[in-house]
């Protein structure tokens, strides 16, 4: 039997590990042990509580075996179902006990998720039935599959890991099993949920507590737009599952207000330089340089510059981590050169890019720029725009991309809108119309018209007055699949490819000849 003490022991490693999580999900403290015993004791007692009901068009309702045999058979139609509380003295949001455990059916990945419903036995046929696709056979097929996955944004729900690598932090999404699945939404909910991770068993589950006392039969509800404030946006998030008309929102976009640069520079936590006579430096000068970035120092091998390990002692610091405290270096080193700029996050993220961009463009942005909305703060406007482009029978597949990730990571291309919106859940995206008349190259050695890119390096010196500088090498990156509007589930095949010299060198002369 286990001691007093162990269990307090345990109990205070649990909080130790998961007090940060579940603040932040805001589960209340009162929970708390109760969780840890249901985690630790592998206790599922959801369904001593709750029943799933289905709702007839007359609203009547059947009883829980005969609403659960119906989803095995699989019509085609979705049936509606709703979960109430079966317990016949209720549920007190005060009793302890009263969090629940709901598990996951389906946990993916966006771009792994078509070839699990091909690959995974029976994941397919569950997808179908809980999301109401019809499905009879038992062999997937390519037409069932796009219907699940155009179905799921109404039933999937996102978490995101905190640490390891990029690929490891890309936003998972899951779906909840046949009775989670079931709550429905309402905008004055009953309860709550949470995705909640248990590091010790390396599982994630979904938490559910009462937001106040139910009776026997009362429904079970949530909020798919919880906390949400204003009711332009929260109309957009719930879009997925109660369709609105936004079309007279104005979907033209202008440059953010100050506030936004403001907020931005705030939480940089940068300290502006003080203004410097930038200094001349002898043509033979041989520069020292402080780096952290490997590549820098696998190389760097021009006799010109030397490392040294003491950033005190360098010329030249070429940092891999974000330099801050741009005043004291100004103040004390002034003849240091960084390979930084204040505020550079102002062109490198996407979101900030786009939105300095519109100096040049107007409302719509350069020329050079497809037009693009941050989902965080332009979901009305571009949600206006999508409606507005349907209407007008014009081409809506647009690219949702992180602010700041690269390499296609947590990149989505699709003309779905409620996919597009619910990847405002998921982490910071901008929304980019997709080019779908790209000018394409024909490569030979797959038979195909393929997308391209040539990539420069640039190199700025000074803002003003104005010094940029060209390297002279540059590098063409053709995709290795023929392009394709049907499908877009092999995106990051589809990104340009460094070739090898002689390749590079018979596709330059073909590039050349073509623009003749």
């Amino acid at each position: 039997m286990e001691s007093s003490v162990g269990k307090e022991t345990d109990f205070q490693l649990f909080t130790d590990i998961h007090s940060m999580a579940l603040k932040t999900s805001g589960v209340p403290p009162l929970y708390w042990k109760s969780l840890h015993h249901k985690l630790a004791h592998e206790v599922y007692d959801a369904g001593e509580v709750f029943g799933i009901m289905q709702v007839e068009e007359e609203d009547d309702e059947v009883d829980e075996d005969a609403a659960e045999k119906k989803m095995m058979l699989n019509p085609g139609t979705p049936p509606v179902y709703k979960v109430i509380v079966t317990k016949e003295e209720g549920l007190q949001n005060a009793d302890p006990n009263s969090i629940f455990l709901i598990d996951h059916a389906w946990t993916y990945r966006v771009d792994q998720a078509r070839q699990q419903l091909w690959e995974v036995p029976g994941l397919l046929h569950r997808m179908a039935n809980l999301t109401g696709v019809e499905f009879h056979g038992e062999v997937p097929d390519d037409d069932v599959i796009d219907d699940v996955m155009a179905a799921m944004w109404t039933f999937s729900h996102t978490y995101q890991l905190s640490q390891g690598s990029a690929e490891e932090q890309v936003p998972i999404w899951y779906i909840m099993d046949e009775f989670g699945s079931q709550i429905q939404h309402s905008d004055e909910p009953t309860f709550r949920t949470a995705p909640f991770f248990h590091v010790p068993g390396q599982v994630a589950f979904t938490l559910l507590w009462p937001l106040k006392d139910l009776e026997h039969g009362e429904e079970v509800t949530w909020d798919h737009a919880y906390s949400e404030q204003s009711p332009l946006i929260r109309k957009c998030r719930l879009l997925p599952w109660e369709p609105s008309d936004l079309r007279e929102v104005n979907s033209s976009i202008s440059e953010p207000p100050e506030d936004y640069y403001k907020a931005i520079l705030a939480e940089n936590k940068e300290v502006f330089p003080i203004p410097i006579e930038p200094p001349v430096y002898r043509k033979d000068k041989i520069f020292k340089v402080y780096t952290d970035n490997k590549q820098v120092l696998e190389n760097l091998n021009s006799p010109r510059f030397v490392f040294v390990e003491d950033e005190k002692e360098a010329d030249i610091l070429y940092l891999y981590h974000h330099l801050k405290d741009y005043r004291t270096l100004s103040e004390q080193r002034p003849h240091v050169m960084v390979n930084q700029f204040p505020c550079e996050n102002l062109v490198t993220v996407k979101d900030c890019l786009a939105a300095v961009a519109r100096r040049a463009g107007g409302a719509d942005g350069p020329k050079w720029l497809p037009l693009t909305y941050n989902l965080r703060t332009e979901l009305p406007q571009f949600v206006s725009c999508y409606q507005q482009r349907k209407d007008r029978g014009e081409d809506n597949h647009w690219i949702c991309k992180p602010w700041n990730l690269a390499r296609g990571l947590d990149t989505h291309v699709t003309k779905d809108l409620n996919y597009i919106i619910r990847q405002r859940e998921s982490s910071p995206k901008v929304v980019c119309k997709y080019i779908e008349n790209p000018v394409l190259f024909d490569r030979e050695d797959i038979e195909g018209l393929v997308k391209f890119d040539i990539r420069y390096i640039v190199l700025l010196r000074s803002v003003q007055p104005l010094q940029l500088y060209a390297y002279n090498v540059f590098w063409l990156r053709f995709s290795n699949r023929s392009i394709t509007m049907n499908s877009f589930q092999c995106l990051r095949s589809n990104t340009p490819s460094i070739l090898g010299r002689v390749q590079r060198k018979k596709y330059i002369n073909h590039l050349l000849n073509c623009f003749k």
